[in-house]
């Protein structure tokens, strides 16, 4: 077998260049992570002015001019109604407390969990959800899905589930320009999020997954369901 003439064997400098390339892809990907998890670290004491998807908002409203109000107010947990809390993680990750981070058991069941046509949550646990608003935004990809997987280990070890709870309430997207619990709650009921009731909570946390389409007074067979999966965890 004889080589082709028209192909130029790799030279010794062009291997040499792919391995300083990805040598420094690793690099950065290091610092990358590691700027994640003193973040993680950071947020563990104090609350995040801002996140991926907020700025990801702001990015779209400038880019295609449209009117953009943001909504956002921190609150600590104990200001939260626990049925609010409850109807959360009925919706989104009922085994939030069982679980280290991921729920494989959801994950291979959340294609089976249909609610009209739809799925009322899909197969991402509470951290996962709080880690891609903290760092991701709402894009898909590969890469992101890896990346989250590495860091979200750490969120669970070092926050800890009450932190992460408190946090994801917070920050989670309610509406257009809606963040947090508080805000929801003011915006869509014009209460507080520690007045809020049972039914008013289970209609908010219906529409956690298509928080930009759906809204709490058309979430009554939703809502419903929740409510009857808040009694099945003994809430």
């Amino acid at each position: 077998m004889t080589e082709n003439p028209d192909t130029p064997p790799e030279t010794p400098h062009r291997k040499g260049s792919l391995r300083f390339s990805f040598r420094w892809v690793l690099i950065g990907a290091a610092l990358l992570w590691s700027l994640g998890v003193l973040i993680l670290l950071a947020a563990r004491w104090i609350d995040p002015p801002t996140t991926a998807v907020h700025m990801e908002r702001r990015l779209q409203a400038w880019i295609h001019r449209t009117p953009y109000h943001e909504r956002y107010e921190f609150v600590p947990l104990r200001q939260i109604s626990l049925d609010f809390q409850h109807a959360v993680i009925a919706a989104e990750d009922a085994r939030f407390y069982q679980h280290h981070g991921f729920d494989w058991q959801a994950m291979q069941i959340a294609a089976e969990d249909d609610m009209e046509g739809g799925r009322i949550r899909g197969g991402s646990t509470l951290t996962q959800q709080l880690v891609k608003n903290l760092f991701f935004g709402t894009g898909r990809s590969i890469i992101r899905k890896g990346a989250e997987f590495t860091v979200v280990p750490v969120a669970e070890l070092v926050l800890g589930k009450r932190r992460i709870l408190e946090l994801y309430l917070n920050v989670v997207e309610w509406g257009p320009g809606v963040y947090g619990a508080e805000s929801a709650c003011r915006y869509y009921y014009r209460i507080s999020a520690r007045s809020i009731d049972r039914e008013q909570a289970a209609q908010l946390a219906a529409i956690l997954p298509l928080p930009l389409k759906r809204r709490p007074d058309h979430m009554n067979h939703y809502s419903e369901l929740i409510l009857e999966r808040m009694r099945q965890l003994g809430w």
